[in-house]
């Protein structure tokens, strides 16, 4: 019948088919359109990220951020809302068109990080400008450690920052008075903590200023007098620039904000806190879990893991109680060095213990190194026992396993083991250092600060140090209990805190009941919770949904489950919303089945 058609006719009517057919996919050239526009709308949106982040974009080689620090301002934020809410409108352009692979990972992780960064904006998040052992201020002393200097331009840049730094202070204060007058405020213990930070950094003199040391070596390009004129002009900023910035924000801490802090401890008691604690532990689990969900699930983890700890003291011969063991363990000798020196060099062998053994559970390792150091002592009061600092492939510049070597008589030597293994390989390290280096996938995905994900990786880190043979006797093992007690505890402690209005003590006195965490460690992690709402509760929620996946794995391909494998696919795509993860372990086992 169509055959009797004029030919125009028809030859409209088969152009009506075809598009309804590219509409489909079925030609392929809708999916082809569909992906290109999703390529172009990546590439957009990391040059928009690399703006809003010029530490980051300094370090992939943008020599104008080098010059710049992140700005937090109210304007920039309602900036950041618009591009973001252009970003979403892009996105949500391109339908449902069918996406394979790569494809469609990108725009689920894209649609998911502009979401959760939308909404944080909605909050005014700016308005807390640090918490207990962080802050803006600390901000420029991590840049300086990392930052390299090999020719004249590079040292420009960084004198440029020096100069910028009392507009940062500027702004933050701001922000933190903008807190002020919205009854969005950081407690009382949160804002003694940041003063002994930002005491310490007023109080030290210029001539001994972290900010100095890119200066501290330059290559022989330099001649003698261009050193010295350029270490004279950064000591000349940092006196006149930098110092009176931080004993501005000094006294804007002490006689502004320190008579408001906030008496009570749990967010959800200010303004619009119980939406804003809700989003937190969204956030950090990236998952719908409540806070009634995450608290049930830290009491039925700490049983478990008491359990277990009780066993291993058994092992050890001790005979007494548990509080008895834990006081032998806070106060032995036996587990304590007397130098900071010693410390280090304890850590710097057991990550070598570790590294031994990386190629037995991995396939894919990065080149990117990393070395074990002391956390720098103007900082080291109110900072954990350890910390991960990320290296920069670009710049050169390794990775630090960062070691609180303050008050040695709180560092006990059981702890270290699980600590290498978290901040270290083949916890943190490994896992950055591959995501930074894995430019198959784009740089949003790479850099995204997932909890429950970074966290539960290097928290599943530690238990895998029993099969890796790391834990040499009882002690160490019941020092790896004691950490994940600590993590099983922060998802009670976090939401006691913040949501069932537990004092200070009360959640210091579980945390002592439970580890055996020394009581500064434990002081200084509780006000940590208090001031970081739910970023606590990603470490166990993600270890528990990888050890999840890997039983899967195991129970389903048996004697072709390889754990090289299986580990090289939890850390081949950069951090991943725990969903997601679990599609792509999924689809990994339904492939090896098959």
């Amino acid at each position: 019948m169509s055959a009797s058609l004029p030919a125009a006719q028809r030859y409209r009517r088969i152009l009506r088919f075809a598009a309804a057919l590219m509409t489909l996919g079925l030609f392929g050239i809708s999916g082809r359109v569909c992906a290109d526009d999703l390529k172009t709308l990546v590439a957009d949106y990391e040059h928009y990220n690399l703006e809003q982040d010029p530490v980051t974009a300094g370090q992939q080689g943008d020599r104008d951020a080098l010059k710049r620090w992140p700005d937090d301002s109210t304007a920039a934020d309602a900036r950041r809302k618009k591009a973001l809410e252009g970003f979403r409108s892009r996105l949500d352009a391109l339908g449902n068109a069918a996406l394979q692979g790569e494809d469609a990972l990108n725009r689920e992780a894209m649609s998911r990080q502009i979401a959760r960064r939308y909404e944080a904006l909605s909050f005014d998040e700016a308005r807390f400008p640090f918490a207990a052992d962080d802050g803006f201020f600390n901000t420029p002393d991590y840049v300086a450690r990392g930052t390299v200097i090999r020719n004249q331009d590079d040292a420009d840049c960084w004198l440029a920052r020096l100069q910028a730094i009392p507009a940062y202070y500027a702004t933050e204060i701001a922000n933190a008075r903008r807190g002020l007058a919205t009854d969005f405020v950081q407690p009382l213990p949160v804002v003694n903590a940041a003063l002994r930070v930002v005491h310490a950094q007023s109080d030290a003199p210029a001539g001994e200023s972290s900010l100095l040391l890119p200066f501290a070596t330059l290559p022989d390009s330099f001649s003698a007098e261009q050193q010295k004129a350029l270490r004279a002009r950064a000591l000349e900023l940092v006196t006149t620039q930098v110092k009176p910035a931080q004993r501005e924000l000094l006294l804007f801490l002490e006689k502004t904000y320190l008579p408001q802090a906030r008496t009570s401890l749990g967010i959800e008691a200010a303004r619009n806190g119980t939406a804003y604690y809700a989003f937190q532990v969204r956030r950090h689990t990236t998952t719908n879990i409540t806070p009634d969900q995450a608290h049930q699930l830290g009491l039925k983890e700490v049983a478990r893991i008491r359990a277990e700890m009780n066993g291993v003291m058994a092992q050890t011969g001790f005979h007494g109680s548990f509080k008895e063991f834990q006081a032998d363990l806070r106060t032995n000798p036996r587990f304590y060095v007397d130098s900071r020196q010693a410390l280090l060099e304890k850590a710097s062998e057991i990550a070598k213990r570790i590294d031994d053994q990386l190629p037995k559970w991995f396939g894919l390792l990065p080149r990117l190194t990393y070395g074990v150091r002391p956390v720098p002592r103007e900082i080291e009061e109110s900072y954990t026992s350890a910390r991960y600092w990320p290296g920069s492939p670009e710049q050169g510049v390794a990775g630090g396993l960062m070691i609180n070597t303050s008050h040695l008589d709180k560092r006990p030597l059981y702890e270290m083991p699980s600590l290498a293994l978290h901040e270290g390989v083949p916890g943190h390290h490994l896992q950055i250092a591959l995501a930074q280096e894995n430019k198959a996938i784009p740089l949003f995905r790479r850099d995204d600060d997932l909890t429950a994900y970074v966290e539960g990786w290097a928290l599943y880190s530690e238990k895998l140090g029993i099969e890796m043979g790391i834990y040499r006797d009882p002690y160490e093992n019941f020092g790896r209990l004691s950490m994940e007690m600590w993590r099983a505890c922060r998802l009670v402690v976090d939401t006691g805190l913040h949501h069932e209005g537990w004092s200070r003590e009360q959640a210091i006195a579980y945390m002592s009941d439970n580890t055996a965490l020394s009581d500064k460690n434990i002081e200084v992690e509780v006000d940590r919770y208090i001031g970081w709402p739910g970023q606590a509760l990603g470490y166990k929620i993600g270890e528990l949904k990888i050890l999840e996946l890997r039983h899967r794995a195991e129970t389903a391909l048996g004697d072709r489950f390889d754990i090289r494998k299986f580990h090289d696919l939890i850390l081949g795509e950069g951090p991943l919303p725990l969903d997601l993860l679990e599609e792509r372990v999924d689809a990994w086992i339904a492939s090896n089945k098959a």
